[in-house]
């Protein structure tokens, strides 16, 4: 690894302020030529903002960066890429209808006129080749893998001349596979002298791929450490502020009744693919049941068509025994219904509404918040910061639109709402994906306390971890049917992940009869 003296970048004292936050705090940085340096930090701990100064993308209101030891002044991303200093974001800006070779290309000027195709794709199949970044040069962005769209960001980027490549939650969207994939890369890039900037919440992918890391927390430097000498717990505790539990404490649960009965459903995808293939799952209140099973196997059409937002083909849908298939959402809220989507932007909230006007999307039809002609909006903001407190939802104000909340915050948004109106069934998809390690904890945390309240939780979820931990019961999906069910304390990773692959598809672990499915 490079020494002391061979900084890449260094950021000093740099501040940024937003309406109502201070984003960054006199942040300090710096990174050395060859090595990969994680930037890690909680949900809005101001990772992102800081990156998007030194790629360009803001200025900053105080501070100053240099690069190569001379100092630099960005006012877009043009200049940051100039520099050296390249960006790929967590959303990728590609243009799916263009080849990778024209979304390589896209808005350079150096290119001139007059275009030579074969050069270029020859570029890009060098890069490639030379970085372990496979992807056709002629292929059509939207035929690629999420994986292989990454790697055309990449290929961007070093077709622009970074030295300095910050990727931002490269992870989030990528198989473990693609990941393993991704690490050899940056560790190529970082060996051949290149500086690769890691921003993530996840420990454990910090841990294996950098040299050293640095923590932020709430928009502040709280320290820079070389990898191999900090433990997990270390790095969790620099994250949070406190000690983090990695392990969910809970008391054996204690089932009652039947909850949630769902009988020989049918259901089609959004394609008119069958999704759900007679189906058949009880959940009792009081007790959790976890959904395991490969992304794509039924688990979102399931959850749908407990909550009215997907048509029944045929099969029973019932809660405390009222008949719920094929019914509207607004009758499933009513029958007690919560939902927690795995879509945080697009379907669990309205992301331009203000904080307090989606905390009172499912009441604002009812007394207190809901009049006859005319809602009362002081028992909506009061509500909301109730909520607000009771959740540790770190927002400066109940009137700031959803969309400016980290991920964290955004899915503690979405849970008060739901446990708010006290449901009697919680379906809960992916509710952690995204989310720090604190975050992580309290949500989970949550779930218990629900389930402890006689809550019937349904739990989608594919980190086997998570279902391990939380289930009190585990169902297992293989296209649209549940294949298997066990208790959890029975449950083995061996057993899931045969059945999650389909190889026992013809068996099941434990009737329904002897679990009430």
């Amino acid at each position: 690894m490079a020494n002391e003296a061979s900084l890449a970048v260094e950021m000093r004292n740099i501040v940024k302020r937003f309406p109502g936050v201070v984003a960054n705090d006199h942040v300090h940085f710096a990174a050395r030529w060859g090595e990969v340096h994680a930037l890690l930090g909680e949900n809005g701990a101001g990772k992102s903002t800081l990156m998007s100064i030194l790629s360009g993308l803001y200025h900053p209101d105080e501070g100053e960066i240099f690069i190569d030891g001379q100092r630099v002044v960005f006012h877009s991303p043009r200049d940051a890429i100039r520099a050296g200093v390249g960006m790929v974001h967590q959303h990728f800006m590609l243009v799916p209808s263009h080849s990778v070779a024209e979304n390589v290309i896209l808005g350079l000027q150096e290119v001139g006129l007059t275009l030579n195709p074969r050069r270029i794709e020859e570029e890009v199949r060098r890069i490639g080749e030379q970085y372990g970044l496979p992807v056709d040069p002629r292929a059509r962005v939207w035929q690629l893998s999420v994986g292989e769209q990454q790697r055309v960001e990449i290929i961007k980027m070093l077709y622009r001349g970074a030295r300095i490549l910050i990727l931002d939650e490269p992870t989030a969207v990528l198989t473990p596979q693609e990941v393993e994939q991704l690490f050899r890369t940056l560790r190529a890039m970082a060996e051949a002298g290149k500086t690769v900037i890691f921003i993530s919440h996840k420990l454990d992918e910090v841990l294996s791929i950098a040299d050293r890391i640095t923590v932020l927390r709430d928009g502040r430097t709280v320290a820079t450490v070389e990898a191999q000498q900090v433990t997990k717990a270390e790095l969790a505790r620099l994250m949070v502020g406190r000690e983090v539990l990695f392990h969910v404490e809970k008391t054996p649960a204690q089932p009652g009744k039947p909850r949630l009965v769902l009988r020989n459903v049918h259901a089609l995808d959004d394609k008119g693919l069958p999704a759900l293939r007679g189906l058949s799952l009880t959940v009792r209140e009081g007790e959790i049941v976890g959904i395991a099973g490969v992304a794509g196997n039924g688990q979102r059409e399931l959850a749908e068509v407990v909550c009215g937002l997907r048509p029944v083909l045929s099969g029973e849908i019932e809660v405390d025994g009222r008949p719920l298939a094929n019914v509207s959402p607004i009758v499933a809220i009513q029958a007690g219904v919560a939902y927690i989507p795995e879509d945080r932007i697009g379907v669990a909230c309205a992301p331009n509404l203000s904080v307090a006007e989606n905390m009172a999307l499912k009441s604002y039809r009812v007394p207190p918040i809901g009049g006859r002609f005319f809602m009362n909006r002081s028992v909506m903001y009061a509500q909301a910061r109730e909520l607000v407190e009771r959740f540790r939802i770190a927002t400066p104000s109940v009137m700031v639109p959803a969309r400016k909340l980290s991920g964290g915050n955004l899915q503690k948004l979405i849970l008060a709402r739901e446990v708010a109106r006290t449901p009697r069934v919680l379906i809960a998809a992916y509710p952690t994906r995204g989310l720090d390690v604190g975050a992580t904890e309290a949500v989970r945390q949550l779930l218990i306390e629900e389930r402890d309240g006689g809550v019937a939780v349904l739990l989608i979820s594919e980190d086997l971890d998570e279902i391990f931990m939380l289930s009190d019961r585990i169902a297992v999906m293989y296209e649209g049917e549940i294949v298997g069910e066990m208790p959890a304390e029975e449950a083995d990773l061996e057993t899931v992940g045969l059945l999650m692959a389909g190889e026992q598809a013809n068996r099941r672990t434990v009737t329904q009869e002897q679990h009430g499915s």
